[in-house]
């Protein structure tokens, strides 16, 4: 597990979040809860980390919402602090895009 996932784990966990608003904007789009979101943060499955990004530290997870369904999430901490974890946006997965197990970009 990355540094990063286990951070904002640690923070939702004090409920020290905050959903940026196109965090909101993304979310509202494809029907995603934001409880569902945060609650399933312990199991999320880490795809991407990024801690040297400019803005802070952030990470790409897989998640799933209540019906079991694949939500792709982005995740960071602000640069310089060390709180909230900030869930930057979340959204389905385009099949397009996303191998059918939601893990890997199509080339």
């Amino acid at each position: 597990m990355s540094q990063t996932l286990e951070q904002i784990i640690a923070l939702a966990g004090r409920g020290e979040v905050r959903i940026s608003d196109h965090g909101y904007d993304e979310l509202a789009e494809d029907g995603i809860f934001v409880r569902d979101i945060v609650l399933a943060l312990p199991d999320a499955e880490l795809l991407e980390d990024y801690p040297d990004f400019p803005k802070g530290p952030c990470i790409l997870v897989l998640q799933l919402d209540r019906d079991s369904k694949p939500v792709h999430a982005v995740w960071g901490i602000p640069k310089g602090e060390t709180s909230p974890a900030v869930l930057i946006t979340a959204y389905r997965p385009d099949p397009a895009r996303w191998t059918n197990d939601c893990r890997s970009r199509r080339t």
